[in-house]
């Protein structure tokens, strides 16, 4: 017959060095949660009255303490297993079988499954928070310089005049849609799988909603068998975290670009820099790369777990692994993102050279073709050819945007249909002017300085609601948790002493 029952020998050290040893380096992010998760379990079984009164209350005094030890301070030990076996020894060794109450109607994988929750909500708020930051001193940013006129650009190549201030809101929008995705998953992370027993739940816990409510989660997952083993809520944060990351880093690429000394658009703040050891004139973009490569570890991140969790369902590696990948992921978004903001809120911006930058190209090439079709009456593909052929033409002689004539563009619509536009003696300052260009785009989302400043306003009261929404649901937890340790001190001390039966 097949052998059945637990092993009756200790794990392999090999087995221990590759699998106990990575689970043990998750147990900072699960420590604070199992004993929550704990501590609402013997409330809730102490008040169907499963577990003996004595028992729960030396129980719930024995949680309280390790609820006070540091996670460094308490003895997780790879070579009795993963975290919540170290637990179970210890609590064995101070209790013996007392502790075997914690194990009724709950597998060891459900709370840490609570655990992982309860530190990713944690970890998710607090990214918001910092993606507000990011955003709100993205817009103070462009407040200072809705009238520094640059060369916006696409494929790194001049595209149309601009200013710095329309470019940069442009990452203030996405990381801000990707912190309301983020409160989307905080929704979806914070609800309770407690109860779920294995897959099919237990006869001893009926109503799951006594330790979700405890727990600060907002309802419980519905389905047993889906609350103890789903992950897709997992590898959506994943992925607004690297797309989070991903934004950032393509403000970080274009930013390094226009530090060097070939464009000089930007200067990095002393503090975000750092010197090269052999060359002394460098001063390089350290925190940029910082960034970049961030977020290319979350890519690998989400795409790791991905791989991870395509396996048949039910099966631990999904979960094992998103212990650490998850909060570190987490972890590294949260610290990049406050170090983006840091550099955006201390950028100096080099107007003069921007606006050289300007004056240099051909920026206005699409509003010429435009003005040409409005006066002319020409159709847009004639009109392209003819201030196509006119910026060729101009570039090989030296002439810049600005200074395109009328009589240029009569010249080069000979070549090119025939015949002149009829435009020697126009005035083409409409169609040549950065500035007058810009303030022309007066449309939702616009380069106008009213548009701009229009966004740079709806930029701010879509960050002051999304400070809002964080510290509601922060308050939210902060209450339940207190309320639990309260309910479980008074629980302990209220729980009188068996009666010794010789008095």
């Amino acid at each position: 017959m097949r052998r059945s029952g637990p092993p009756q020998s200790g794990p392999a050290q090999e087995l221990i060095d590759s699998g106990f040893a990575l689970e043990n380096a998750d147990a900072p992010f699960l420590h604070e949660g199992l004993n929550l998760a704990d501590i609402a379990h013997v409330l809730d079984l102490l008040r169907r009255e499963i577990v003996p009164a004595p028992a729960a209350r030396d129980l719930l005094r024995l949680l309280l303490e390790v609820q006070q030890v540091a996670v460094e301070d308490f003895p997780y030990d790879p070579e009795f297993g993963e975290p919540y076996n170290s637990r179970e020894r210890f609590f064995v060794g101070r209790l013996g079988k007392v502790a075997g109450w914690l194990h009724a109607g709950r597998p060891r994988r459900e709370a840490a499954r609570i655990a992982l929750r309860i530190h990713v909500r944690g970890q998710l708020l607090e990214l918001v928070d910092e993606v507000v930051r990011f955003a709100r001193d993205t817009t103070a940013l462009a407040a200072r310089h809705v009238d520094t006129l640059m060369p916006d650009q696409t494929y790194l190549q001049q595209a149309q005049p601009s200013t710095f201030a329309h470019y940069v809101l442009s990452f203030a929008y996405p990381a801000m849609r990707d912190a309301h995705r983020l409160l989307d998953e905080y929704d979806d992370i914070n609800r309770s799988p407690a109860g779920a027993g294995c897959v099919n739940g237990t006869r001893l816990l009926d109503d799951r909603t006594f330790v979700a409510a405890a727990l600060g989660f907002d309802e419980v997952i519905e389905h047993t068998r889906d609350a103890m083993w789903q992950i897709d809520g997992l590898i959506h944060v994943l992925a607004s975290a690297a797309s989070l990351l991903s934004t950032q880093s393509k403000l970080a690429e274009d930013l390094e670009i226009w530090s060097s000394s070939e464009f000089d658009f930007v200067d990095l703040a002393d503090a975000y820099t750092r010197s090269s050891i052999l060359m002394p004139q460098k001063r390089n973009p350290y925190s940029l790369s910082i960034v970049r490569g961030a977020s290319g570890v979350l890519i690998g991140r989400l795409t790791g777990f991905l791989a991870v969790a395509k396996s048949p369902s039910a099966r631990s590696d999904n979960l094992i692994f998103a212990y650490g990948e998850v909060p570190r992921a987490l972890d590294l978004a949260i610290r990049v993102t406050r170090l983006m903001a840091g550099v955006v809120r201390t950028l100096d911006v080099n107007v003069d050279q921007m606006a050289r930058g300007l004056d240099a190209g051909y920026t206005q090439a699409t509003d010429l073709s435009e003005y040409i079709v409005e006066n002319c009456g020409v159709d847009y593909r004639s009109a392209y050819e003819v201030v196509g052929r006119t910026v060729r033409e101009a570039s090989q002689r030296g002439i810049p945007g600005r200074h395109i004539t009328g009589a240029m563009l009569d010249e080069a619509a000979i070549a090119e249909t025939g015949q002149p536009l009829g435009l020697t003696a126009a005035d083409l300052s409409t169609a040549l002017d950065p500035r007058v260009i810009i303030e022309s785009r007066k449309g939702t989302g616009g380069a106008a300085s009213t548009a701009v400043r229009s966004m740079i306003g709806q930029c701010e009261r879509s960050a002051d609601d999304l400070s809002r929404a964080v510290e509601r649901r922060r308050q939210g937890l902060d209450q339940a948790v207190k309320r639990l340790l309260e309910q479980a001190r008074t629980t302990a001390d209220l729980v009188k002493e068996p009666e010794d039966p010789d008095d």
